[in-house]
């Protein structure tokens, strides 16, 4: 078990931002076309986060037209250039899969978190 861990801690980022279910973030994700790179950004609410170590997943949702459109990311894969947490969710849930049934901006909608930075 330790050998397994040991193996993995070299692939396991470091500069991961902390967010949790219920966020709002952009995900920076580089996409090959034909022989080219570039990155594009997906946003939307982290609706589940499944895993632990360098198998962690996480499942980002946003409506496109009208459309609920889910992506699962890989936290720890070389393609993800960077994640930006846009806004913190107060959540009562580990999943937000109920967001699937909603429609039009109830499909959105998450109680934002209010975060008070402690003065020094």
């Amino acid at each position: 078990m330790k050998q397994i861990k040991d193996l993995e801690s070299k692939y396991i980022k470091k500069d991961v931002p902390d967010f949790n279910v219920g966020d709002t973030v952009d995900v920076h994700f580089r996409i090959k076309e034909e022989n080219k790179m570039r990155i594009q950004v997906f946003n939307g609410i982290v609706i589940s986060r499944k895993g632990d170590g360098t198998r962690e997943m996480f499942t980002v949702r946003r409506i496109s037209y009208g459309e609920g459109v889910e992506r699962i990311f890989p936290l720890n894969s070389p393609l993800v250039e960077k994640i930006v947490v846009k806004k913190k969710g107060e959540v009562r849930r580990a999943k937000l899969y109920y967001l699937r049934a909603k429609k039009g901006k109830k499909a959105t909608r998450v109680k934002e978190k209010i975060v008070h930075k402690k003065e020094s």
